[in-house]
């Protein structure tokens, strides 16, 4: 549990980007336990010459992820009803109203917030699967308690400074191809996602992005740059 001058601090999602309601969902019990995972992805090159394993080479870094159980509980109260709770995860699952108005559907940037624990601080990531389960109801129905495990997957934040519009070309993020790389591990080291491809060849104005020479250098926009070239919105 979160103490903070001897009180119970609340467990808490916030929604930090994007217009999805409500823009936070308080605990009701804090949470037992959660999990956090992250994972590299690393290729090992064969060869029939090799008298023993060849090294491995690094091609990425998966997005960390976050998993964890949220118990809710109306039996105390004579009107108390857990749907609004559960359905608020279930939204927070499908795009925001605004991004499918620009016709970028993404989910809302979620945060988890507990007291003063740091352990996911500077985590942010949107929500992949909630499974809910109500496990009480009153005699009309009502659901009175529920349980819903919810995983999260990080999402890129584009780093300070690196907006490509917002200095020279030189002063970006820059990236240089060796061997063996691709448009694709690039996007997954850099995003977290290795469909952005297409928005870094887009960027770097690329004839065959799928024969790119090793040394070739590649300015890196940023997360939302890349999206937006990816689905060839120009």
């Amino acid at each position: 549990m979160a103490f903070e001058s001897g009180q119970l601090k609340k467990a808490t999602l916030r929604v930090v980007d994007g217009d999805a309601t409500p823009s936070s969902l308080t605990f009701m019990y804090n949470p037992e336990e959660f999990q956090t995972a992250k994972s590299s992805s690393w290729n090992r090159p064969t060869t029939t010459s090799a008298k023993s394993a060849t090294k491995p080479q690094f091609a990425g870094v998966g997005p960390q992820t976050v998993s964890m159980d949220i118990f809710f509980d109306a039996y105390g109260d004579s009107a108390g009803d857990v749907t609004e709770q559960v359905r608020t995860l279930l939204d927070w699952v499908k795009p925001t109203p605004s991004s499918i108005a620009k016709k970028l559907p993404s989910p809302p940037t979620l945060a988890f917030e507990w007291g003063s624990s740091k352990a996911l601080a500077e985590f942010r990531g949107y929500l992949k699967s909630v499974t809910a389960s109500y496990t009480m109801f009153r005699p009309d129905g009502t659901p009175i308690r529920a349980s819903a495990k919810v995983n999260l997957e990080e999402i890129p934040q584009d780093p300070a400074g690196q907006n490509p519009t917002s200095g020279s070309l030189e002063s970006q993020a820059s990236v240089t191809l060796r061997d063996g790389d691709s448009l694709q591990a690039v996007a997954w080291r850099e995003y977290g996602d290795a469909a952005m491809w297409r928005g870094l060849a887009a960027y770097n104005g690329l004839d065959d992005p799928l024969r790119v020479p090793a040394g070739t250098r590649l300015l890196v926009p940023s997360y939302s740059e890349a999206r937006r070239l990816a689905r060839g919105e120009g």
